[in-house]
């Protein structure tokens, strides 16, 4: 019966569920417990006797009621309470029963209560009303059984434990069942499942319950005290046994339970370990995939950007040299129907420099497309690099068709270019060449394209042929241009110096240096064959300084040969490049500094053209070269185009004329007006002139008739090296020759062509 309570003690939310007519039906539960003892009330004799025993069994059900041990396996307990109210039926009558079980109910219901148990508002009230209804439902079962409710069992001991099976199968089904369907009714759940999960074993404990009951029925009544007391001494024993052998059951089995759990839980936990490793998996397979997938497209991405030039996407050079590399192997006889062209924007820097590197871009993109719009199928660009392109044109058949091709496409790209609202103009020059058997690498194809291209600028021509003797001249200048950026560090190198002439007095003013290389291989080498290479490379810039070491260096210490050269100067050429260079002013100073040369000494020469080039910043050069105390020439005057305004601003000290003015003048004085009007010219803006290039007395005459101030040429002197300038000094000859001149008339003397140096 104790067994129950856990069953029933439904908390009264639930109750709250249930629709009100099985409410009011299941709140009838308690009424009828109290009809129930009023029938145990009724049937039962009392008198002192009868209530003593009654009492004494109710102490033993508060003292000993909650000796219990768990069955293994089961929701129930074996209670001696149980036992007790079987007990009761036998010795004391079903109205006892009826009484102790409704006094066990309430009395387990109080214990548990206060031992922290929540009970709902009736639960306590249905719980002993339901163990009250069906003890007295029992008894009233085993009453109709036996046709009497005699319960004086004494003389017949069989017919007690008949009695006390019939009572605890009545009084075990009237409990479940009522329980059960109070489960159904209130928790919706299944009677036959409510039935057979949690009160089916509970028959074990009503059955052992009564047999107890009848064990100790029949021992009261047949055994003397002493075999009574020993009886209960064993049963005592045996129960602390049991009740020990079942904890020590129930504990193995929680063990045992724990265990199956813990496999269980590693078992669960190694599934879903495997699953998140499948997971896992399937989520690194397809990373792996990903990979791989975003390493191909890499690779072709990276192959495409190896090949291919990533402004405009045409080919590069590394693809075009590839492709000519293929044809070369291929032979002659193949590779006879190709042509190459070499393509060169003109003034595509000054674009850069005055519209930005944005324009110039989108210049070259377009660049680009009208190539690609111009080429058949069969035909390759590809992008240099800069402003350079390169065509390769297949199956040509002959060189006036490659031409003609050339043609349309300079046409093409010399079309006005029109970006974010600029119209630009640019030039091409386009070389083309020929597959032969003297190529042997693919640059060789494409070196000759360039020269062909380099031959056209040169001429100022859109469209130029290779030919080998323009290869010959490619080649030299690149030799000369490599073997120039040694020549000072192996001293080939040497300064010539050419005499200035006083035309009034026929002193000795000073000397422009002239610089000559002496090439171990191909000796002397014209200034007019490498002064331009180290022009375009370049180099003149370091070339010049080495000169301003080495002339004022030398003057210096010439003029420390006599009193009257301490006056002594010289005059070193500065090319356009060395006159844009910022560096010129601290070279100047730079070789002052060595040389201890008097800045009033020096003299510094730039042709007309490089004083026009860009006026206005060649006047602030040159102002800030004044500052340092050095002189100013203009050289190869006449040959330019000067404008008078800006001739008039720049601060220069001396004109030096053309030769070519020179040279033109005869005896009886033809060609000299343009002569005269510059000397004029120059007198009126107060500065000195000097005529360079005088071969003849007559040239002289007429100079010095014209009032021009200084002047050089063979008829003083060649440009002497060191060691015989030197020794002229120390001749202190007569620079003027006047009749002793060894000049025969109309014999023309051997001039050397004039050149920067």
């Amino acid at each position: 019966m104790t067994g129950f309570i856990s069953l029933v003690s439904i908390p009264t939310p639930f109750l709250s569920l249930v629709k009100k007519p099985i409410q009011k039906l299941i709140l009838l539960v308690p009424f009828m417990g109290l009809l129930g003892l009023a029938y145990a009330v009724h049937i039962t004799s009392w008198d002192f006797s009868f209530f003593s025993k009654l009492v004494g069994l109710a102490l033993v059900i508060a003292l000993f009621g909650n000796l219990s041990f768990e069955v293994p396996r089961t929701n129930t307990k074996l209670t001696f309470a149980d036992s007790v109210v079987f007990f009761s039926f036998i010795a004391l009558g079903g109205g006892a029963a009826i009484i102790l079980a409704a006094f066990e109910s309430l009395y387990s219901c109080v214990r548990w209560k206060m031992r922290g148990v929540e009970f709902g508002k009736y639960t306590i009230h249905y719980n002993v009303g339901l163990s009250a209804l069906g003890s007295a439902l029992a008894v009233v079962i085993v009453a109709v059984v036996r046709g009497t409710t005699e319960t004086d069992f004494s003389s017949n001991s069989d017919l007690a434990f008949i009695v006390l099976t019939v009572l605890s199968a009545s009084n075990f089904l009237v409990l479940t069942v009522g329980t059960a369907t109070f489960e159904k009714v209130v928790q919706n759940r299944s009677f036959f499942g409510a039935f057979r999960g949690s009160y089916l074993s509970i028959s074990f404990t009503q059955v052992l319950g009564a047999f107890v009951a009848g064990g100790l029925y029949f021992l009261f009544n047949r055994a003397d005290l002493v075999t009574s007391v020993f009886s209960l001494l064993v049963v005592t024993v045996l129960y602390l046994n049991y009740r020990q052998m079942f904890r020590d059951i129930n504990e193995s089995i929680s063990q045992a339970e724990k265990a199956d759990k813990e496999k269980e839980e590693i078992a669960r936990l190694k599934i879903e370990e495997a699953r998140r490793h499948a997971t896992d998996l399937e989520e690194m397979l397809a990373k792996e995939e990903k990979i791989s997938n975003d390493l191909r497209q890499s690779k072709s991405d990276l192959e495409h950007a190896a090949f291919h030039d990533s402004l405009t996407d045409l080919p590069n050079r590394a693809y075009l040299l590839e492709r000519l590399g293929l044809l070369l192997k291929l032979g002659v006889r193949v590779s006879q129907n190709y042509y190459v062209l070499f393509l060169d924007l003109s003034r595509f820097k000054n674009i850069n420099d005055s519209l930005g590197h944005t324009i110039g871009d989108e210049v070259l993109k377009i660049v680009a497309l009208r190539l690609r719009r111009t080429l058949r199928d069969k035909d390759t660009a590809a992008r240099l690099g800069g402003d350079e392109f390169a065509i390769v044109l297949n199956d040509v058949s002959s060189l006036d068709e490659a031409e003609e091709f050339a043609e349309l496409v300079y046409e093409r790209l010399t079309r006005p270019y029109s970006i974010k609202g600029n119209v630009i103009h640019t030039d091409v020059h386009i070389g083309i060449a020929p597959f032969d058997s003297e190529q042997i690498k693919p640059e060789d194809v494409l070196r000759d394209a360039d020269i062909a291209m380099q031959n056209a600028k040169e001429r100022s021509q859109g469209i130029a042929v290779f030919d080998k003797e323009v290869r010959s001249e490619y080649l030299e200048h690149i030799r000369l241009e490599g073997d120039l950026r040694y020549a000072c560090e192996r001293d080939e190198f040497s300064m010539h110096y050419q005499p200035l002439i006083n035309l009034r007095t026929g002193e000795l003013r000073g000397f422009e240096a002239l610089l000559r290389w002496q090439h171990p291989d191909l000796g002397f080498v014209s200034p007019a064959r490498f002064i331009p290479i180290c022009e375009d490379s370049g180099l003149i810039v370091p070339i010049t300084n080495w000169i301003l070491k080495q002339a004022t260096t030398r003057v210096a210490e010439w003029q420390k040969i006599s009193n009257e050269f301490s006056n002594l100067l010289v005059s070193v050429n500065i090319s356009g490049r060395h006159l844009a260079d910022e560096r010129l002013l601290t070279d100047v100073k730079s070789a002052l500094e060595v040389s201890k040369l008097s800045p009033g000494c020096l003299k510094l020469e730039i042709t007309e053209t490089t004083a026009m080039e860009n006026a206005e910043q060649t006047i602030e050069v040159l102002r800030q070269l004044k500052s340092l105390g050095v002189k100013i020439s203009i050289d190869d005057f006449g040959t330019g185009y000067s404008s008078l305004s800006y001739l008039h601003r720049l601060p220069f000290d001396t004109l030096k004329i053309d030769r070519s003015f020179v040279l033109a003048v005869s005896k009886e004085g033809g060609d000299s007006q343009i002569l005269e009007t510059i000397i004029a010219l120059t007198k009126n803006l107060k500065k000195e002139v000097i005529a360079e290039g005088i071969e003849t007395n007559d040239q002289l005459s007429i100079l010095m008739d014209f009032g021009c101030d200084y002047g050089q040429g063979y008829l003083f002197s060649r440009p002497l090296p060191v060691p015989d300038m030197e020794a002229e000094l120390y001749k202190k000859r007569e620079w003027i020759p006047y009749e002793q001149c060894a000049i025969t008339p109309g014999v023309p003397r051997q001039t050397e062509q004039r050149v920067l140096f």
